[in-house]
Order: C-alpha cells, then structure tokens, then sequence
C-alpha cells in the first residue's frame, strides 16, 4: 500500500491518495480545495478510485470534492452528523469566509465502529467529535488518518461552529492514545507524526 500526501488549497490541507499498484485501485481522504495536483496524479497513476473518504466536512477538506467524485465516480463516505454539511455553506463554512461550497449528498452514512473493506484491507472508523461533531479517524493497520483531531505537537481548534474542548480531549485521550506509539498519524494538516511522539511530547496531551 501506497501513500501520497497533497497540501492543497489556501489552508495547505492534507489529501491523501492511498493506492496498490498490484491491484490498479486507490481510496481518497479529505479532497480539498484546488485539488488540481491530486487530480493529475490520479490520471498518471491509473488507478481505479474505490471510495472517497472524510473525515469531516469542513470547506477546505471537501473543496475539491466535486471535481474528484465527476473525475473517479466514486462513493464519498461521511459520518451522519454531518452529512448536511456538504450541502449547507453555513454548516460547512464556506459561506462564512469565502465563495461557498456546495456538494453533492454522500453515498454512504458512517456512525462510527464500523470496519470498511477497501484496497483489500481494513479501514476502522473512529468517532472523534471534538474539532467537529461528526469528525472521523480512520484506522488502517499501523496507519491512522486523523483529519483535524490530532497534529504534530497540536489538536484540532475547537472555536469553530460545533467544537468542543472537552469533547476534543475525550476523543484523543480514549480513541487515539490507546493506540500503539508506532501507530502513523497522518494529520489534516502539517507533518505525519506518530502516537507515541505525539503522547511524550505534545504539549496539550502532558499532566
């Protein structure tokens, strides 16, 4: 299994295009805005798209949504408390700081604790409200795909429509941090780093 980070857009949000060459397929997490390297990577890769996964719906994770479900035709996966963020620019922000973004319904509803088959593998769905309500973490072996929950040395802000700083903390403490310390965070933005980095030193997950 393969892993490509794109920062894309104003904010320098991280897609990830996660693909196997053997089997010619890829899954896509959080397609922000101005996913033009995205999209021209997808094309020289040749790769079948299964599935179109977010971990929230916050206007710089699904700005380039629509541009990459018309380009894969594949299924987009949200949690249920958000699924009428995609539609909605006040829920999703957009219509708050910028031209307003407005998807398409997702395919497919997640409530959280579900396992999806994809690439042949395992993706665990994690509930981690705090950033957001319907937030998500997706857990793939060593591999967890955080979204805006945890950073290198930060968490998610919680000052947004929605967030929550005590809930933000429940979610870290009781979802992520009993994870491995080799466990990969790959971040909704900034660095990858990895739990066990994450449990000695971040800042705001000591005492």
């Amino acid at each position: 299994m393969k892993i490509e980070m794109f920062p894309l857009g104003p904010l320098m949000t991280n897609a990830y295009l996660v693909y196997d060459p053997a089997q010619e397929a890829g899954i896509l997490f959080d397609p922000g805005m101005n996913p033009a390297p995205l999209i021209k990577r997808i094309k020289e890769i040749k790769v079948q798209i299964e599935a179109i996964l977010l971990t929230h719906a916050h206007f710089d994770h699904i700005g380039g949504l629509e541009e990459v479900r018309e380009l894969t035709q594949a299924p987009v996966y949200i949690h249920e408390q958000e699924s009428d963020w995609l539609t909605n620019p006040q829920l999703n922000g957009s219509g708050l700081w910028m031209q307003e973004i407005v998807c398409q319904p997702a395919e497919s509803i997640l409530y959280g604790g579900e396992e999806i088959h994809l690439l042949n593998k395992k993706f665990q769905v994690l509930h981690t409200p705090g950033h957001s309500p319907g937030s998500v973490s997706y857990l793939c072996g060593s591999y967890l795909f955080s979204g805006d929950v945890l950073f290198k040395n930060s968490v998610g802000r919680t000052d947004l429509p929605g967030g929550n700083w005590d809930v933000l903390m429940k979610s870290i403490q009781q979802q992520l941090l009993t994870l491995p310390d080799e466990t990969q965070v790959l971040c909704g933005h900034g660095p990858i780093t990895s739990i066990g980095v994450e449990r000695k030193y971040n800042p705001f997950l000591q005492g």
